[in-house]
């Protein structure tokens, strides 16, 4: 199971924010045997932008902390992984692409799956698409977002909905950081995974375009998606980018020292449903 790493697995820091050396094989069977064994795990797969969001917001990196896995989404936090921890990394863990992994173990295992979040329009395409890839796939429940913050008691309705529709894995797909803060506030309510899994919904329901396989391994992703949406977009990779880069020079020479903030345990007051 998983490729031939050297290096111990576990969590490295990334600009204080804690990052798992780990493979698509191992990151897959860990939610399939949390899903198993009934045990509540949250996982995201972590990009610049996701990074840059901790580094920016201390209470958010000890949310990102608490994390059972944080995959480095994007090639940047491989490398980083791979200059700051010597982890010998030869690929990302990419939040579709593991969305992939997971589901076709799902589907093989016939454990159901619950997607949360996005619009109602995007699941109606998203759902067909899936159930083209994995005809055995099992879809306990689909609930797009409300798009507004989250009502006194909702979280326990929304945490009862998934439980009774006998869900054995939660999808979150709220974007960044939203989709971070909901599987950390779901995760004691719930005896299941939960992968935040970000524009996974979007590209799987053919709504956003993959970028070419050599923007991917360049780590070029971030210049294929600031061309398709330059508006949403241009502070999160023209402004972002530089200041990892600056920070990951400065953690990489002893500059800056990057503590990681102990992981949370409160529970946030409010978050986005």
């Amino acid at each position: 199971m998983g490729s031939a790493v050297m290096t111990p697995r576990g969590k490295r820091n990334v600009l204080g924010v804690l990052v798992d050396v780990t493979d698509y094989a191992t990151a897959t069977e860990t939610v399939v045997t949390a899903a198993h064994e009934r045990q509540p795990l949250a996982l995201t797969a972590l990009a610049v932008h996701g990074v840059m969001t901790g580094v920016l917001d201390p209470a958010h990196n000890a949310r990102l902390n608490s994390f059972d896995v944080v995959t480095p989404d994007g090639q940047p936090v491989r490398w980083a992984l791979n200059v700051l921890h010597r982890a010998g990394l030869t690929d990302r863990v990419y939040g579709p692409t593991l969305t992939l992994h997971v589901l076709s173990r799902f589907a093989d295992e016939g454990l159901p799956v619950y997607l949360y979040g996005s619009t109602e329009e995007t699941l109606a395409t998203l759902v067909p698409a899936l159930e083209r890839m994995f005809p055995a796939l099992k879809l306990a429940g689909v609930e797009p977002s409300k798009f507004r913050p989250v009502q006194p008691g909702e979280e326990v309705e929304i945490a009862d909905r998934i439980r009774d529709s006998g869900a054995r894995l939660v999808l979150v797909g709220l974007g960044c950081p939203r989709q971070e803060i909901f599987a950390y506030a779901m995760r004691p309510l719930l005896d299941m995974p939960l992968m935040a899994v970000g524009a996974a919904f979007d590209y799987h329901a053919g709504l956003l375009r993959q970028p070419p396989p050599w923007m991917q391994r360049a780590g070029l992703e971030w210049l294929w998606r600031l061309g398709l949406e330059p508006k949403r977009l241009w502070r999160r990779y023209l402004v972002l980018n530089p200041a990892y880069l600056a920070r990951l020079a400065a953690q990489k020479t002893g500059l800056w020292k990057a503590e990681p903030p102990d992981p949370a345990t409160d529970q946030p007051t409010s978050f986005a449903v």
